[in-house]
């Protein structure tokens, strides 16, 4: 295990919760995996930081939904992405998740949501992508 995904998993006491960085469950440790928030994975080696798995770079996220369904919205919505990824920092600063931040990546979620589904965006977004912890 990566030190930084490491030290992620005890400060934020991850495994007692048994949610991500943006409310979605998992059982297992090995269903989560590390996404840059700060630096990007591609620009980490340019800039010294190798493979960037340092816990002030990085979020927790399930691999199988939040890890791919944020790397979709960043694809077709920069600006929600942005929205995201920031209240993400957000919990970092504060140094836990909260439920108040959860609930902001929700709304921010079931907006992009309901802009697919009127066909304003074009992503086939999964059922899985749409079960976690805070859904209106």
């Amino acid at each position: 295990m990566v030190r930084g995904t490491k030290n992620l998993l005890t400060k934020y006491a991850l495994m007692k919760l048994k949610y991500d960085f943006m409310g979605y469950s998992f059982n297992e440790v090995e269903e989560l995996s590390f996404h840059h928030l700060i630096v990007p994975a591609k620009e980490c080696p340019a800039l010294g930081f190798g493979k960037g798995y340092f816990e002030w770079n990085g979020a927790l996220l399930v691999k199988n939904t939040a890890h791919p369904y944020l790397h979709l919205i960043e694809h077709h919505d920069l600006d929600r992405f942005e929205a995201i990824r920031s209240e993400i920092i957000d919990q970092k600063i504060k140094g836990h998740i909260s439920e108040e931040n959860l609930k902001a990546i929700d709304d921010i979620l079931t907006s992009f949501e309901l802009e697919v589904l009127n066909g304003s965006k074009k992503p086939k977004i999964k059922e899985e992508y749409t079960k976690r912890l805070y859904k209106h």
